[in-house]
């Protein structure tokens, strides 16, 4: 079985190895970016490789480039299709509403549970 390999975007480097250690105990492949505008790096660099994603967690109060513009920006590129799942430490409606406007797919509350975010996870990554 190929590993399903996950983009995990946050300023926060406690909470980026965090998630990253989570995802990767639970057997996927992960690649990490510290905020929107290095995210939309990474994800060139993976499609000039054509490099298989399965699935996007970003942050969505980032410096330089915030989740809501990073994913306004994946929507227009060629991971347009890809589930997007956000953290955030508002439970605001008005971000949660903002999230799924531009495009994501679901979202977690910070702190998050390792359970939490592998069952959501889990839901929005099929296996191929």
């Amino acid at each position: 079985m190929m590993e399903e390999h996950i983009l995990v975007v946050d300023d926060s480097p406690t909470i980026r190895s965090a998630v990253s250690f989570c995802l990767r105990n639970a057997g996927y492949e992960v690649s990490e970016a510290k905020n929107g505008k290095d995210g939309l790096k990474k994800l060139e660099s993976m499609k000039e490789s054509r490099q298989g994603l399965a699935l996007i967690v970003t942050d969505i109060n980032m410096p330089q480039m915030d989740g809501i513009t990073f994913i306004k920006n994946v929507k227009k590129s060629n991971f347009r299709f890809l589930p997007i799942l956000f953290f955030t430490t508002e439970s605001k409606k008005s971000i949660l509403e903002k999230g799924r406007a531009v495009g994501a797919s679901g979202w977690l509350v910070k702190p998050f549970q390792p359970e939490q975010l592998l069952w959501a996870v889990k839901k929005l990554v099929w296996p191929k």
